[in-house]
């Protein structure tokens, strides 16, 4: 087993998890909006990281992680957006940035050693 992978996949599924927990407090009519759009993007992360390692070729793979990346971001910024709105609280939002943060920076050191 690689380790590296593994831990990347439970720190995700840790993340994906964590945003579902706190977006159940979020106001209910933002069920199809923030809620919704959040809970994608960071379901969105594990997912194409998932497609992206399952691809044989490179550059598939390395497209799958750039997606999943980019997800991370936007991911990051509804939980931004969520603690202006005071859809979550300081500490909520500081653990699922660490969180983001060390996916992120997983995630980057693929792509770039992929290349």
């Amino acid at each position: 087993m690689n380790t590296f992978h593994d831990n990347l996949r439970t720190t995700m599924d840790r993340y994906v998890h964590f945003v579902y927990r706190i977006t159940k407090k979020f106001p209910k009519d933002e069920l199809y909006g923030v809620i919704s759009q959040i809970r994608r993007s960071s379901l969105s992360v594990i997912l194409n990281y998932i497609e992206g390692f399952a691809r044989t070729g490179e550059k598939s793979r390395i497209s799958f992680y750039k997606i999943s990346y980019a997800s991370l971001k936007e991911s990051k910024y509804l939980l931004h957006f969520s603690l202006v709105e005071k859809y979550l609280n300081q500490k909520e939002y500081n653990k699922a940035l660490e969180l983001a943060d060390k996916i992120g920076a997983m995630l980057l050191g693929i792509i770039r050693n992929e290349k």
